[in-house]
């Protein structure tokens, strides 16, 4: 019997329709466009401005999206992970609601909370569950609505992320595509340099931290880069080396967009050309759990079946890992 690998097999995303350019932000802070641009490469971030819509919007958007092209039937979806650092509302899960909404009557779901990382972690959690043979569909979703947590009086983040989701369907593959390998790391001293201080357990929400604006992301951002840098870096090379890989045989490095320069350092370490590169965060900024599923939806048309995908992430927690895969179908 041949062996089960977990394969994409369809893609799907979307992202609003505000733009907020770096003209804007110059506008709202002290800076402007070329301070940002050669600083994080971005110029341009999409925002979810109406009234009363979530990350479940955007998530329920892109799995629409996905279901629709795809010829998808959603009472066939087996289960469904939603990666998200911004759900809905705390207890109730925001993967449940997208589900139901979507017409996933069959499935279950649940959240994943790995900050930028979710994505990348999902794609590890995903594979198993097809792996283990019991599961014939698992959606998996990423999507964060960043300007909810975002101070738009802190320079330091407020020009880094945007909104937006993507999402993509795993399936069985007995012809060896899909998911090869993967090198997921974590490290809990670094929670105290990218985090939120309140609305968790630790300290509640109350006028006091509403009033000390401790309900907006905090990143110290030095420490940050620099642990990205180092990391996500060692983590593409090292998947590289454990699988005999080289700058040639990589059709693609499909890496999170936090910062442009976190991008080239991994691309150089991996002697990839610029042209081997998914690069969208001049158009969508750093959408956290929505980077990785973003790529694959704008480069799509450009994949080709046996294509060598490598997937690094780098996020809060701190938490990053690579993974390597071959891509199931042309497009």
């Amino acid at each position: 019997m041949s062996k089960i690998t977990a394969a994409i097999t369809a893609v799907g995303g979307y992202v609003p329709e505000y733009v907020l350019t770096n003209q804007v932000l110059e506008t709202m802070v002290d800076t402007n466009d070329e301070w940002i641009t050669s600083r994080t490469g971005i110029k341009e971030r999409r925002i979810l401005k109406e009234k009363d819509q979530g990350t479940s919007f955007m998530a329920i958007k892109a799995a629409q999206q996905l279901l629709e092209k795809s010829g998808t039937d959603p009472k066939e979806i087996d289960m469904i992970i939603m990666a998200t650092a911004t759900p809905d509302m705390l207890v109730a899960a925001t993967g449940v609601y997208v589900a139901t909404q979507i017409g996933a009557v069959n499935a279950f779901s649940y959240d994943l909370l790995a900050a930028c990382s979710g994505f990348l972690f999902g794609m590890s959690t995903a594979a198993r569950y097809i792996e283990s043979g019991r599961y014939k569909k698992v959606l998996l979703i990423g999507a964060d609505k960043m300007s909810s947590i975002v101070d738009y009086e802190d320079r330091a983040t407020c020009i880094i992320f945007g909104d937006g989701a993507g999402a993509v369907l795993f399936e069985p593959n007995l012809d060896g595509y899909g998911l090869q390998d993967e090198y997921l790391r974590s490290d809990g001293n670094g929670r105290d340099h990218l985090k939120i201080d309140a609305g968790g357990s630790i300290l509640p929400a109350s006028a006091e931290t509403i009033a000390n604006k401790q309900h907006y992301v905090f990143q110290d951002g030095k420490t940050v880069f620099k642990f990205a840098v180092s990391n996500m870096a060692d983590v593409s090379e090292k998947i590289m080396k454990r699988n005999g890989l080289n700058g040639n045989d990589v059709a693609w490095l499909v890496p999170h967009q936090a910062n442009k320069r976190i991008i080239d350092a991994t691309a150089r370490r991996m002697n990839l050309d610029d042209s081997k590169v998914m690069m969208t965060i001049e158009r969508y900024g750093n959408t956290t759990s929505g980077t990785l599923p973003l790529c694959l939806f704008d480069y799509e048309k450009q994949l080709k079946k046996g294509d060598k995908l490598v997937f690094a992430s780098f996020g809060g927690g701190f938490t990053w890992g690579a993974i390597y895969l071959t891509w199931a179908y042309d497009s």
